[in-house]
């Protein structure tokens, strides 16, 4: 008898320390116990991100059962992703980190569902709930303001107009704000990255409020890729404002077929035609005929042309050789250079090029007088200046 006894203690003893191992583990990745009342078995939860055309991909997925849910893995960093289940109407917005974390499914109105386990998670609530009362306080003066000006009246009008620049102001401002009174929270980095992403993105302000975060903070990876992404955006901002009509066009230079280097000024006439193109580029083969026309035409008169290859992209087995045939097949006789780096070509970098063909007409000054004219359109403008 007193055999069994032992060994049933020794089993006892061990039960209870695998389950004190059990509570005291320690995860490395995140861990997501969901609650989705309502919701049948079987039905799949994800994890959502944004890819680059700002689509819905799923990055992780969970079956729901007996209404809860988990997701469990690990993150590079924190990051913004979104919490959809099949049969709830929309998503919800989620900072993952590598923690534990719980999620309360509201089912009625998914962007309403409770949020626990991190203080990046509670900073994103509140953010949102506060930029919930500026957005309704706006659509509020927006209604009177539909109901005033329908009345002509005036006087109510021009308050109301006031009380909205106010307002917009103010909404404008408090994503700054917020991040000065949070810049120890993860959250404050990813809502600048956010802003960062925006049309009108004010790319200073950013920097500034991102330099403004904890040390902590700043040297997160979240952090340094916003530092990256600010300089791209902020030379691209830069090229956008150089390459306006009435700007002098940014000088450059990249080598000829021959390896020889040219530059802007060694090829500028009275009228110099920028001409961005690739021997891959069918839209710019189909346009070349007419460039040549045209520069057979006017070059006697002072029209230059140069060419910039954006070909060097990583399906073509011979960039060089597919470009130097090119130019010879459609009769290209004027200046030709490229760095056979694609879009990454710095002369295309420097003129913000997304897209080819692309076009800019200088006039004798270097100032861009034209952009992106083709067909007809391209031979009124040269007319203009050398007829």
């Amino acid at each position: 008898m007193k055999p069994i006894i032992s060994i049933l203690a020794l089993c006892l003893l061990v039960l209870s320390c695998k389950t004190e191992e059990k509570q005291t583990v320690k995860r490395d990745g995140y861990y997501i116990s969901g609650t989705a009342p309502g919701v049948y078995n079987g039905i799949r939860a994800y994890l959502e991100t944004t890819d680059d055309r700002g689509r819905k991909v799923a990055m992780d997925t969970a079956i729901v059962m007996n209404e809860k849910f988990v997701f469990e893995g690990k993150v590079d960093y924190p990051e913004m992703l979104y919490l959809k289940i099949n049969s709830v109407k929309g998503s919800t917005p989620l900072i993952i980190e590598n923690k534990e974390m719980s999620v309360v499914v509201n089912t009625d109105d998914i962007t309403n569902s409770k949020v626990e386990g991190t203080e990046a998670n509670t900073a994103l609530h509140l953010y949102n709930e506060k930029t919930g009362e500026l957005a309704s306080k706006r659509f509020e003066i927006g209604r009177q303001l539909r109901s005033v000006n329908a009345n002509d009246d005036t006087a109510n009008s021009e308050n109301l107009d006031s009380e909205m620049a106010t307002l917009t102001k103010k909404m404008e401002d408090f994503p700054f704000e917020f991040v000065k009174e949070n810049n120890d929270n993860p959250f404050s980095v990813i809502l600048l990255q956010k802003l960062a992403e925006t049309k009108d993105a004010d790319y200073a302000r950013i920097e500034s409020a991102l330099n403004s975060l904890s040390d902590e903070q700043q040297k997160s990876i979240t952090a340094t890729m916003l530092k990256t992404q600010l300089q791209i955006k902020k030379a691209e901002a830069a090229a956008v404002g150089a390459t306006q009509i009435g700007q002098v066009a940014p000088s450059f230079s990249a080598p000829n077929p021959y390896g020889d280097m040219v530059s802007l000024n060694d090829v500028k006439g009275k009228l110099t035609l920028i001409d961005f193109w690739a021997s891959w580029c069918k839209p710019c083969r189909r346009e070349n005929p007419n460039v040549v026309k045209v520069y057979n035409k006017y070059h006697s008169k002072g029209l230059e042309i140069i060419s910039v290859s954006l070909d060097g992209s990583r399906n073509q087995k011979d960039p060089k050789a597919a470009w130097i045939k090119a130019i010879e097949d459609d009769n290209l006789t004027w200046s030709h250079v490229s760095n056979l780096n694609y879009f990454n070509d710095p002369v295309a970098r420097a003129y913000n090029i997304r897209s080819i063909p692309a076009t800019f007409l200088l006039d004798e000054n270097g100032k861009i007088v034209a952009k992106n004219l083709r067909g007809d359109a391209l031979e009124n403008k040269v007319a203009e200046y050398l007829n």
